[in-house]
């Protein structure tokens, strides 16, 4: 929880939000992958949620609303970026990491639409509920490591390389990269126990 908060927190005394409109890209981006989306994925760990004793609808509408959340300052990080680069003359899109950060905003909003399906699984009629949550889970983690990578090519651009340097750099992409092993070792885990339960 410290390293996800910890890392946006990090990057808004970098960029200093409002002191030009490119600022608050990389606050929103961090924002919605490192902090909201990792903690709506955390809901469902029983070693590290917040909410472990909340009931299991509560989790579910927490991390819809988290998730919602995420994807909304995704694409106001993506819309900004997209209209600073307008006005500047740059390309739209030619590196890596505006490549990885487009396909990173679709995939979540094609990520949260799917998870609609399990608020209303009868729209899905030939599929059980425990498959959609797999399906759910499983694709949910494609784009939480997605969302993760284009953080980290993020931090290989040349504002975050003149910004950050040395050990400092190096302890920033340590940041997304733990996230990511936490969560995959929770949806590993919750296969695990499904298999288990079978």
């Amino acid at each position: 929880h410290l390293v996800a908060l910890g890392f946006p927190a990090a990057v808004a005394v970098l960029a200093r939000p409002g002191s030009s409109l490119f600022s608050w890209h990389p606050l929103l981006m961090s924002l919605a992958f490192s902090f909201l989306m990792t903690e709506a994925l955390l809901i469902f760990s029983p070693e590290t949620s917040l909410l472990r004793s909340f009931s299991r609808k509560v989790r579910v509408r927490a991390h819809w609303a988290l998730q919602l959340l995420a994807l909304l300052c995704a694409l106001l990080g993506l819309g900004i970026i997209t209209y600073n680069k307008h006005l500047n003359g740059k390309g739209h899109f030619v590196t890596w990491h505006g490549l990885t950060g487009l396909l990173a905003v679709l995939y979540a909003g094609g990520q949260c639409a799917g998870g609609v399906l399990l608020l209303y699984p009868k729209l899905m009629k030939n599929w059980t509920l425990a498959k959609l949550k797999l399906y759910h889970a499983t694709s949910g983690l494609v784009g939480y490591l997605l969302g993760c990578a284009s953080l980290m090519l993020g931090m290989c651009s040349l504002w975050f390389t003149t910004t950050v340097t040395g050990t400092s750099w190096y302890l920033a992409m340590l940041c997304p990269l733990l996230t990511s092993l936490v969560i995959m070792n929770q949806v590993s885990n919750a296969y695990l126990y499904r298999k288990r339960s079978q």
